[in-house]
């Protein structure tokens, strides 16, 4: 919505109300701007679009989450860097379901640049690993399946690995 820039200064301008109303004796109302102020300093760290897009990819909506991701235009200068990622992995969540080739490259950004969750960076290699079966690159593939179980210490991709290893199997 806003450039991460004018978040800062929002912040900056509602934390200087707050004092302004803590010295005219307004206790309330300046207790009430420093928690308002934290609103953009949220925003600043979680991009409002990419949570939306979340919201849309747990619903099983594309067309939803591919229309709140199209709202950032230029995420290399918008975006903080792990916001950056989580852009990249979105984008290649999406794309995983048409174009291999290009969410590979979508999903290797997003490793590069960082995801802050296991879950989401092992989603990521796991969605390589199964580009790399696709063409036939085995070893790459398995190097990748290995990074995904120790990254998945809940075993909620335990399904996804074992269907994976019997495909690389029938290779």
């Amino acid at each position: 919505m806003f450039h991460k820039n004018i978040k800062l200064v929002l912040t900056t301008l509602i934390l200087a109300t707050a004092v302004w109303q803590f010295t005219e004796s307004s206790i309330g109302n300046g207790i009430f701007l420093i928690f308002l102020s934290l609103v953009p300093v949220f925003l600043y760290y979680k991009n409002e679009y990419i949570l939306l897009a979340f919201l849309q990819l747990r619903k099983q909506n594309f067309d939803g989450a591919n229309k709140w991701l199209s709202k950032i235009k230029n995420p290399e200068t918008a975006l903080v860097r792990k916001q950056q990622g989580y852009y990249n992995y979105l984008q290649g969540l999406m794309l995983s379901q048409t174009n291999l080739i290009q969410a590979e490259k979508f999903f290797k950004k997003a490793i590069e640049l960082g995801l802050n969750m296991d879950m989401d960076l092992a989603v990521a290699k796991l969605n390589l690993a199964g580009v790399a079966l696709s063409r036939r690159r085995k070893l790459e593939a398995t190097n990748l399946i290995n990074e995904v179980k120790k990254l998945d210490k809940q075993g909620m991709l335990k399904d996804q690995i074992k269907l994976m290893k019997d495909q690389m199997k029938k290779i």
